[in-house]
Formats: structure tokens, sequence, C-alpha cells
């Protein structure tokens, strides 16, 4: 059998999935109707949601891992956060190449072993930061290159999935690995609050970011509101840049686009606009061109590990600031284990 791991341009990629929850039903069905994959099953520990969603895939067969593994070319780690690291490491060593959803893993030191693994049995691994692939990233990053003070904010109201973790894994990551995108810089410093009020885990948080080269980003995420909000404005050297990504609109005040603006020195406006975009079947398409065709891969272990040290250090200081207002009586210390 040849090794599953080698790039064969033309042919299906056989991909397996893990997880038959929200996202790993999306990603069966995108299998499903992609040209250059093939659904090999799905594995799930509740057997019957995971029949459901291989019925509804075509009929994908239901199987163990080790059984998985053994019929596929790709693994897709759509799991709980907890299990990322463990299911992917299995799927790296057997020399499958592996999507994995976000957060890559749990600490630094996983994210390097898997990018090490990765790396040693020539394989791809893909971070589900889905955003990367979405027409309101692509509208930021072309514009921005030079951002001096990026203010974000990313609120929903609530729902069960994705409490497994904190809102800063949750949501918050995204936003991270936007910012992370158009910095050129490593972080100097993190001031951050946060709460937990509907789960164990943070709900609510803001995290002030400053680089090193003194780019500043604060960064809100909540999924306790009461509706949904999702914007972000940028400072830069090449002009303001708002993004309103409910309503898909994005304005850009600078010197290079769109139309003059009387009496402002030479400074021009551009609107722009932008339809639905199936961000999830870029990414699949993105994934398959990496496993067969030897494309680069534009979320790796790098970008994966980059927005992982970002979420920890928010978490830390999250921490921080707790101990801090315990400390001086503000707040009521926690109980021992709340």
């Amino acid at each position: 059998m040849a090794r599953a791991g080698a790039m064969v341009a033309g042919r299906q990629l056989r991909i397996g999935i893990v997880g038959a929850g929200h996202f790993g039903r999306f990603h069966a069905l995108k299998v499903m109707h992609s040209a250059r994959e093939l659904l090999s099953g799905i594995h799930d520990p509740d057997g019957r949601r995971a029949a459901q969603v291989a019925a509804e895939a075509g009929g994908a067969p239901v199987l163990s891992y080790p059984e998985l593994l053994a019929c596929s070319d790709a693994i897709i780690v759509a799991a709980p956060a907890d299990h990322h690291f463990d299911l992917a490491h299995q799927a790296l060593a057997a020399g499958r190449h592996v999507l994995v959803e976000k957060p890559m893993a749990a600490t630094l030191e996983q994210a390097d072993e898997l990018a090490r693994l990765a790396s040693r049995n020539a394989v791809v691994l893909q971070v589900g930061h889905l955003l990367r692939y979405s027409a309101e990233h692509r509208a930021i990053t072309e514009r921005i290159s030079r951002p001096l003070y990026i203010e974000a904010t990313r609120i929903a109201p609530y729902k069960p999935r994705g409490t497994d973790v904190s809102v800063i894994l949750d949501l918050m990551i995204h936003d991270l690995d936007l910012v992370l995108a158009i910095v050129d810089s490593p972080i100097e410093s993190v001031d951050a609050l946060g709460a937990a009020v509907s789960s164990p885990f943070e709900d609510i948080a803001n995290a002030r970011v400053r680089f090193e080269n003194g780019c500043v980003a604060t960064i809100a995420a909540s999924r306790i509101s009461l509706k949904t909000e999702r914007r972000m404005r940028v400072f830069s050297q090449e002009g303001y840049l708002s993004a309103d990504f409910v309503k898909r609109e994005l304005t850009m005040i600078g010197r290079e686009r769109g139309l003059p603006l009387p009496g402002t020195g030479g400074f021009r406006r551009e609107s722009v606009t932008w339809r639905d975009h199936d961000t999830l079947a870029a990414e699949h398409a993105a994934f398959a061109a990496s496993c067969l065709d030897g494309a680069p891969v534009l979320v790796n272990a790098m970008a994966g590990r980059r927005a992982l040290a970002a979420a920890l250090a928010v978490t830390q200081g999250i921490a921080a600031t707790r101990a801090r207002m315990e400390a001086s009586g503000l707040i009521l210390p926690r109980l021992q284990g709340d």
C-alpha cells in the first residue's frame, strides 16, 4: 500500500472525520460535495450521532479510530478541544495529513510536538482558523500592512456549543489570529480582564495587546451578549479602516483608494461590500491542494501556534488581573473548586 501522506496529483483525497458534532457535520457535508475529496468514514464516541451524520453525508461508514486511520489519506479533527492534541498526534504518527480545528492543542509544547511530527513524516498539518479564508480577512489584509492601533469586538448570544473552552479560545482567537496576520512583530505584553458567567470558563474577556514595534490592539469578546456584533477598526500608516463583519461592509480612508474627499489634503474614501462566501469550502479546497498538489499551507502549524500563544497570554493576563483584584479586596477570592 502506498504511503498515505504521499502527494498524488489528480486523485481524490480520502478524508476521515473525527467528531460528529456541529463542525464535524459541516465538514462531512463539504467533503461530500467536493470534487477532490472523498469521505472515507466518521468516528465519534456517540455512535448514533455518527450514524446520523454519516447517512446525511452520503452513507459513509462509521468506524473506530484505528479503522478510520487505516482507510484514510487525511484526518479532520473536529472533536472537543481537549482531544485535539491526542487525535492529531495519532493521525500524524500514522503518516496522515491533518486538518485540526482551533485551538490546535492545549499547550505550546503540544503544538510544537505536532509540528515536529508533521515535519518528520512529511505530511500536511493545517489549523482550522476558518476566517483566514474569508472575504473579510482578505479585504483587510489587502489594505493594511502597517497598523498602529487595532480595536476588535466579537460578541454573541449564549450558545452551549463551544463552552468546553473559554471565550478566548472559542471566539477571541479569531480576532487574535487576524491581528497577528497584519502585525509583523512579536507580542511584548498583554493586559487582560475576564469573567466566567454561564460556564466554568471565561465567557467575557477584554485584552490589550502591545507589540514590540509599538502597535497596540484592544480586543473584546463575549458569548453572553444580547446581540451579535463583529467589528474591527484599524488606524494605520495606510489610513483608517472600519469593518462591520455582520453587515459585510468596510470603509477605508486613505490616499490610495476610493473617491477624493474635498478639503482633506488628498485623502480618499473607499466603501466595500462583499457577498456571502463559503469559507469552509475554501478551507477544504486549500487543504486538498496542499495534500494532493503540495500547495503551501495558508494556516500552518506556525500560524496555529502563534494564535494559541496569544490566546494563552490573554488567559494568563486574566489570571494575573484577578489575583491583583483579590489581593486588593476589590473582589472576593474564588472558592476552591469554582
